[in-house]
Order: C-alpha cells, then sequence, then structure tokens
C-alpha cells in the first residue's frame, strides 16, 4: 500500500541518490527530520554513520548491518542506530520505510 497522498505531497529531499531508485517525502522541525522513503529499484547503501536514526519497515526488506551485526528487517520490524554507529544496507525494490534522525538538516530539502 502506498503512502497517504497527503504525505506524498510533503517536500522531498535533495538526496545522493537519483529519485528513479528512492523517492523521498519529509516532515522536519528543530528537533528532528521524518522521512518516508519508497525505493523503487534494489538499492546498496554503502556502509556510513551519522547522529542517531530510529526506523520502521512498512513494505518490504532491508538487510542491515548495522556496528557489524547484520539482519534482515521486514514489515513491522524497527530499527535503533546510535550516534557515530556505522551502518549500511541492500535493500530491495519496493521497499517502503519511515526514518527518523535526530539531526533536523541530515538531508536538505529541495526546493
Amino acid at each position: 500500500m502506498p503512502f497517504a497522498d497527503f504525505i506524498m505531497d510533503f517536500p522531498s529531499l535533495d538526496l545522493p541518490f537519483p529519485e528513479d531508485v528512492v523517492q523521498s517525502r519529509a516532515v522536519r522541525s528543530e528537533h528532528g527530520l521524518s522521512v518516508f522513503f519508497t525505493f523503487l529499484q534494489d538499492m546498496v547503501l554503502p556502509p556510513h554513520s551519522h547522529g542517531p536514526q530510529w526506523g520502521t519497515v512498512v513494505e518490504g526488506e532491508i538487510e542491515f548491518t548495522i556496528g557489524g551485526e547484520t539482519r534482515i528487517y521486514g514489515p513491522g520490524d524497527s530499527y535503533a542506530i546510535g550516534a557515530g554507529v556505522e551502518h549500511g544496507a541492500k535493500i530491495k525494490a519496493g521497499t517502503r520505510v519511515i526514518d527518523v534522525f535526530a539531526e533536523p538538516d541530515r538531508y536538505p530539502l529541495k526546493g
């Protein structure tokens, strides 16, 4: 099931990935950034780190390696990534996730 139409009206992010691979819609406050991601193609997210992040898989599957531990996450599964913890992922096409970042400026809004 796709995200609700009103969510798709939220601004998108200026991501370092092509829009034909991943779409985003975001809500930003002074306290953090909430992002609705839709992965249109299989994607490999290289290992990286940043501030705290929490997410949940709405649909699809992610093979996440967080702090050296690899696990498969599916619908209803949530993950928490601490500040500075290295993580990367293999994300299947059709996956939808909601990620919340403690850094409000983790990604810039488009436009």
